[in-house]
């Protein structure tokens, strides 16, 4: 079949304009999409191309029941989960763990887990979208941090310790009964 490049610019011409829903909104690329046999995979793939301005980008799927729109989508969906991860990582600090113990380890990334998804669920719930400490042009949607600083400013007004109970009257199982 040729290099990837000669592949890529011999197919751009039988490309058509597909309406795939990506990064929230309605979007037309234009595609190309044909199954092809790899022989280091030694079965048919759809091989998808996708022309940019400047550039274009091939997926591959071992699902030939897709079609180029669900391939095109589903690569545009992998940005948010790893996006997510990063946001696990260095936002939350689970790289930054120094235990040792496989259960230890196991155990600091499900904290992690747990208030990146706290964190997701304030920020659905919130009326209003938190400014952005760091605009970006074009970009309105916040970020995770931006989120994150939210939650740390009520977790350190005055007003958060109403919900714990008075120290004076502390039983002895207090996180539980709350």
């Amino acid at each position: 079949m040729g290099s990837a490049s000669e592949l890529a610019a011999s197919r751009k011409t039988q490309a058509k304009m597909r309406s795939v829903f990506l990064y929230g909104k309605q979007r037309e690329v234009l595609a190309y999409d044909e199954v092809v046999m790899l022989k280091n995979l030694r079965c048919p793939v759809r091989l998808v191309w996708v022309f940019r301005k400047t550039r274009w980008v091939a997926f591959f799927s071992t699902g030939l029941t897709l079609s180029a729109q669900q391939v095109i989508e589903y690569y545009g969906a992998r940005w948010k989960i790893e996006s997510g991860f990063k946001e696990i990582k260095q936002e939350i600090g689970s790289a930054k763990s120094q235990t040792r113990n496989a259960h230890a380890v196991i155990n600091h990334l499900n904290f992690c887990m747990m208030a990146t998804t706290i964190t997701g669920i304030y920020a659905d719930r919130i009326k209003a979208d938190p400014q952005r400490r760091h605009v970006v042009k074009g970009r309105t949607s916040f970020a995770f941090s931006d989120v994150r600083r939210l939650i740390a400013d009520a977790a350190l007004s005055e007003d958060f310790l109403r919900l714990w109970p008075d120290r004076e009257k502390c039983r002895q199982n207090t996180f539980v009964s709350l």
